[in-house]
């Protein structure tokens, strides 16, 4: 057999375990990359790697390299093969095609087509008769990457991605990839540990992937067995033989693994969801070999007579600042179970905030990256023994908010801070006794707020604003935001930025102590006006949870427009100031104008609009509550117009709006998703990063001709797909829409205008 150049590709920070398994499979002449492996065989050496790999995506066999200046340099390059030694003229193909920093060819669908025009102009020349494409399972897939001016161009022998096994329902959306539930269990030491007869239980298992991919493992089951269709089996260079002796083989390994099979358990509170994981099971032919119940997380246990291993999930996580108590909560749950339930095991999960890891109260092993998608995780691996166990930080705003005044009403002078404090009213600076050391933090925050009021005071002034945010973390040992609100008096809003678990629990109390402790004194309020909340990373909508019930509304204006925002029930006040901009834009675009306002929180943008002059609004929130604030905000301010309130998970009304041909159309749409969402009142998890893209396709296809979408995240780490939007007007607009007292800040969000040229 010829030997060829053959490449495997990965999810990014996967490339060391993808070349140990090559390894494993007996392949030496291996070579790591980003996100892929090159490596040296023959055809049996890129089957087995199809067959066997649990952490590939593809597996590509290198045809040509070449010289990409210009666009006839890549339609030339593809004509140098001789394409009927690989399809007849009646075949089919399909070409992917993706391009990094290459200044001939940006657009990737443009460059598929070059692709595309290359292969079928040679055919027909030659046989008067060209192949068709097929872009579902054609005989064969062509993949060109171009990197610069260095394209390579190669056959995708795995013809689609290798982590479709083969048992997954193709309706049901998974939370995470199989090959990334393998690399977790590779990296955790699972094959070994099999070996050894070790159980392996998902307290959380949801549909399975976790358990599944762990048997395979286990019993020598090679994870492309079950698949039905590669990218080779319609290439005239195929050898069936080969490819044939290989599947027998591993047919024979998996049946003498199924014989000596540890025990594998998987629980899951959601009946739908243990019916889904025994479904896969079925599919896989492991009925009988791995089990599944419905059980909450505080019932889950080992049998007495099951050996002690590896306890191993993927639990609910998120990227949006604020965590929610619930989720939190579901730590603690968890920690609380495996040091009650799980001593002598291991454990591992994949989460992409290891602080709500903390909260387990057990200390874990150097946290490993992996990306599950487009989101970077921590893999965290525990041993669960009495050593490594601690008691966590408070785990809610009520117990943080104790702690901090109980230091601040201390009568110890090292617990009070600003006791030795002396004010020189004709200086800008805060003056401190020398001896009294522990409050010099709270000075140092002093002086910088009083420097920040001092500039944006007159900004505000000038431009008439009234709710604006004058510190945010400026100083690294006072990690907070401090807001201020003018209505019918002062408010001030405090927002801690929960402290990392390198940073003395008792030192982080005392400082937020005089924090709170200056902020009256400098900014001329009393301290019943001043307003603290704890901020942690968030995991859903079901961030507006009411953190307390007082119920005590306050007016305040902005751009013309009466608001209300509520400073103790809540995380969040009823108004992202951030946005500011981006609501006095829509008040200006608005007149005479159809509005919808998705995932509208307390609807502060539909009144800005409704004030603006729109000819009607439409404002859709899945929280009734908030819904109600929407109304009651209206109810304050003059505005004419019509103005529709809907309760609807926006996703699915989007979803159902987008697919009626004669849906409703706007002409100014603000969309303004969660980061991440796995709220009990959806039927799916949202991960804005990975759905963005039909997202705003769907809430586009509601725009008339000449209509303006504006779409805004504060994901951080958010990547748009600008190529997947590549029919629309994208502007990039985040640096207009922040808002001077968040400069300091610039990735407080970000925020595009999407203009709908073409008609519907």
């Amino acid at each position: 057999m010829p030997t060829y150049q053959l490449f495997a590709t990965t999810p990014k920070a996967m490339e060391t375990i993808l070349t140990d398994e090559l390894k494993s499979l007996g392949i030496n002449d291996i070579k790591a990359t980003m996100a892929g492996v090159a490596f040296q065989g023959d055809l049996e050496t890129a089957y087995r790697a199809c067959l066997w790999s649990r952490t590939a995506n593809r597996i590509l066999l290198v045809l040509s390299s070449f010289t990409v200046k210009t666009q006839d340099d890549l339609y030339k390059g593809v004509q140098q093969i001789n394409w009927f030694e690989h399809i007849n003229p009646e075949d089919t193909f399909a070409v992917s095609f993706s391009a990094k920093n290459s200044e001939a060819i940006n657009n990737t669908h443009f460059g598929a087509l070059k692709v595309k025009d290359a292969i079928v102009d040679q055919m027909r020349e030659r046989f008067q008769k060209r192949p068709s494409i097929d872009t579902e399972q054609p005989n064969i897939r062509i993949n060109v990457y171009l990197q610069g001016e260095q394209a390579q161009l190669s056959l995708d022998l795995s013809g689609e991605s290798l982590h479709r096994r083969g048992y997954r329902d193709v309706n049901i959306k998974a939370p995470m990839k199989e090959n990334l539930a393998a690399a977790m269990l590779l990296r955790c030491g699972w094959p070994e540990m099999a070996k050894q007869k070790a159980s392996l239980i998902d307290p959380m298992c949801g549909s399975g992937t976790l358990l599944l991919e762990a048997a395979m493992i286990a019993a020598d089951y090679a994870p492309g067995l079950l698949r039905e269709y590669y990218g080779f089996t319609g290439w005239k260079k195929h050898d069936a033989e080969c490819w044939k002796k290989l599947r027998m083989e591993a047919l024979q390994r998996r049946k003498v693994g199924l014989e000596k099979l540890p025990i594998i358990v998987g629980f899951d509170q959601d009946r739908h969801t243990v019916n889904t994981a025994l479904q896969h099971i079925a599919n896989a032919g492991l009925q009988n070999k791995i089990h599944v119940e419905r059980r909450d997380i505080e019932e889950a246990k080992p049998a007495d007579s099951w050996p002690r291993g590896l306890l191993i999930c993927n639990p609910p996580y998120g990227e949006r600042l604020g965590d929610e108590e619930e989720t939190a909560e579901l730590y603690v749950k968890f920690g609380n179970t495996l040091k009650t339930r799980f001593v002598g095991w291991k454990a591992a999960m994949i989460i992409s905030n290891p602080e709500l890891g903390f909260r387990l109260g057990i200390r874990s092993q150097k946290p490993i990256t992996l990306f599950n998608g487009a989101l970077e995780c921590k893999l965290l691996r525990f041993n669960i023994e009495e050593n490594n166990f601690f008691i966590p930080k408070a785990r809610n705003q009520e117990e943080r908010i104790a702690q901090v005044m109980a230091i601040g009403t201390a009568p110890q002078p090292a617990l009070s801070p600003v006791a030795d404090l002396e004010h020189d009213s004709t200086h800008d600076e805060v003056k401190i006794s020398p001896h009294h050391e522990s409050a010099v933090g709270a000075v140092d925050f002093a002086n910088r707020l009083k420097k920040n009021i001092k500039k944006l005071s007159k900004w505000a002034k000038q431009h008439q604003v009234t709710c604006y945010r004058v510190y945010d973390a400026d100083l690294p040992d006072y990690s907070a935001a401090v807001d201020i609100y003018q209505g019918e008096e002062t408010w001030v809003n405090v927002q801690e930025y929960e402290p990392p678990k390198t940073i003395d629990q008792h030192k982080a109390d005392q400082r937020l102590a005089g924090l709170l402790a200056e902020i009256p004194n400098v900014l001329g309020v009393n301290r019943e006006q001043v307003f603290l909340k704890i901020r942690r990373k968030q995991r859903s909508t079901d961030q507006y949870e009411k953190h307390d019930n007082q119920g005590r509304f306050h007016v305040i204006e902005e751009g013309g427009c009466k608001l209300l925002v509520n400073f103790e029930d809540y995380l969040d006040t009823g108004l992202f100031l951030d946005h500011r901009p981006i609501r006095l834009q829509l008040q200006k675009e608005a007149k005479d104008k159809r509005f919808l306002n998705l995932f509208a929180y307390t609807g502060s943008a539909t009144v800005h609009a409704a004030v603006g002059g729109a000819k009607s609004t439409t404002t859709v929130d899945m929280s009734n509550t908030y819904l109600q604030w929407a109304k009651n905000n209206m109810a304050l301010n003059t505005h004419s117009g019509e103005h529709t309130f809907i309760q609807a998970d926006c996703l699915e009304w989007l979803a159902n709006q987008a697919s009626q041909a004669d849906s409703q159309h706007y002409d100014l749409i603000f969309l303004d998703p969660p980061t991440f969402s796995n709220s009990k009142r959806m039927d799916d998890v949202f991960d804005i990063q990975i759905d963005h893209v039909q997202l705003i396709k769907n809430a586009v296809s509601l725009l008339k001709t000449g209509g303006i979408l504006y779409f805004s995240t504060n994901f951080r780490r958010f990547k748009m797909d600008t190529e997947a939007l590549a029919e629309f007007d994208v502007e990039d607009i985040t640096a207009k829409s922040i808002p001077e007292d968040f400069s300091r800040n610039p990735k407080i969000h970000y925020c595009w205008k999407i203009k709908h040229g073409a008609s519907n």
